[in-house]
């Protein structure tokens, strides 16, 4: 038996830390990076491939890293975890501003990869959420998802505007700074690893009996492993990750080449986090009622029909209706990550088992930035690789619409 809390449930609060946190990460080399590409690779005098190693080298090293950090979250949370990862990733930040050369770049980046904080691998920001909610998981990631719009309006404007004013050098010490100090203290002060540690049971209620039953069917990784929609999920993301990864850091980058003014291009790309901030808002409340087989195929369309009008994009308003829809896809893609695997097998091993995926999914799907960008450096154009890219794109979809939730017997 439970009663319901008569205060504001402490997991809101989780909700809070992590969706200033989810707003950060705009600026830590994720989305607001291609802004980077053409100075730093005018100035270093290095080519496009050298880029899409940066963003392999980051992926790929948080793959080998989430094992650990998804069992470590189970264990302790993110009090601690959280912190750490930002400083790291505020020094990597701060060390590129003295970058000299492409492969001290893809180096830096793939320390930063250690944390696996931003991105497909943020283990640290959505794991957490999922251990603090059942019923209310969709409506808490949704919520959360807010900090990546209200991120991207803030941080990929003033990315452009610091590189303008400051140079590059000088916008990625500022931003190593500032994440710093936004997201340690209220990590620190405000985390928790789940509600059972301090008294409560998911969703806000307060437990009456010290032996409190949580109904929830959770899986073991072993358990898990061993059904058919799990290799499908994995497969599904796995190969989405390559395909988006073509496409993601490059347009920004190939719009300039194209004549574009950069700060249209950034306020493109601000909108394309808006529209993903958005899309993963009410995919969030709608998930209950639609499903995340639909909701995700959807997503995975909306990525290839963004792609294709991409390849065909020469004016601002074409860019800015591909990024907008981009951003729906990704933001669906990414509601994906965050929640399929808690609502499919349960919260209790929830860091381990997508400790143990990610790999497969960083890794493997970290290929598609760097040859993107030597396809682009040896024939002048992205063309090819992005038209592959949107058939891996519909392939994804239509395998995704068979992932059903399986049943534990």
């Amino acid at each position: 038996m439970s009663k319901k809390q008569n205060s504001i449930f402490y997991g809101w609060k989780i909700v809070f830390v992590m969706a200033i946190t989810s707003s950060m990460t705009m600026a830590l080399g994720t989305l607001n990076f291609g802004l980077f590409i053409k100075p730093m690779g005018d100035e270093l005098l290095i080519g496009r491939s050298y880029f899409g190693w940066a963003s392999t080298a980051r992926q790929v090293v948080g793959g080998l890293s989430s094992p650990i950090l998804g069992s470590w979250i189970d264990k302790y949370g993110a009090r601690i975890l959280l912190p750490i990862a930002v400083i790291v990733t505020g020094l990597g930040l701060i060390l590129l501003g003295f970058n000299s050369s492409g492969i001290i770049m893809i180096l830096i980046f793939g320390a930063i990869g250690i944390t696996s904080l931003g991105g497909p691998g943020a283990l640290l920001t959505t794991v957490p959420i999922s251990k603090w909610f059942v019923e209310k998981r969709g409506k808490a990631l949704a919520i959360t998802s807010l900090g990546v719009p209200i991120g991207a309006m803030i941080f990929v404007p003033l990315t452009q505007f610091f590189i303008d004013v400051s140079g590059w050098r000088n916008t990625w010490i500022i931003f190593g700074l500032i994440s710093i100090l936004i997201i340690v203290p209220p990590a620190l002060l405000l985390l928790r690893r789940q509600p059972e540690d301090i008294g409560l049971v998911p969703d806000g209620e307060i437990s009456n009996s010290e032996n409190s039953i949580d109904k929830e069917v959770s899986w073991e990784f072993g358990e898990a492993v061993k059904t058919r929609v799990f290799w499908k999920i994995t497969f599904c993301l796995t190969v989405i990750s390559i395909a988006t990864g073509t496409i993601a850091i490059h347009r920004i980058p190939a719009f300039m080449d194209r004549g574009l003014e950069p700060q249209l291009i950034a306020l493109a790309t601000a909108f394309d986090a808006v529209c993903a901030g958005i899309s993963t808002f009410f995919v969030g409340n709608l998930v209950k009622k639609l499903g995340i087989r639909f909701l995700g195929t959807l997503a995975f369309l909306f990525l290839a029909i963004a792609s294709l009008i991409t390849i065909y994009a020469y004016s601002f308003w074409v860019i800015f209706v591909s990024m907008a829809i981009f951003g729906l896809g990704i933001g669906g893609l990414m509601f994906i990550h965050s929640f399929i695997w808690a609502d499919y097998f349960g919260r209790k091993n929830l860091g381990t088992i997508r400790g143990k995926v990610t790999p497969f999914i960083l890794i493997i799907g970290g290929i598609g930035a760097p040859i993107s960008g030597y396809v682009r450096d040896y024939t002048g154009s992205y063309q090819s690789v992005w038209f592959a890219g949107l058939i891996m794109m519909i392939i994804t979809a239509i395998i995704f619409s068979t992932c059903a939730k399986p049943k534990k017997t």
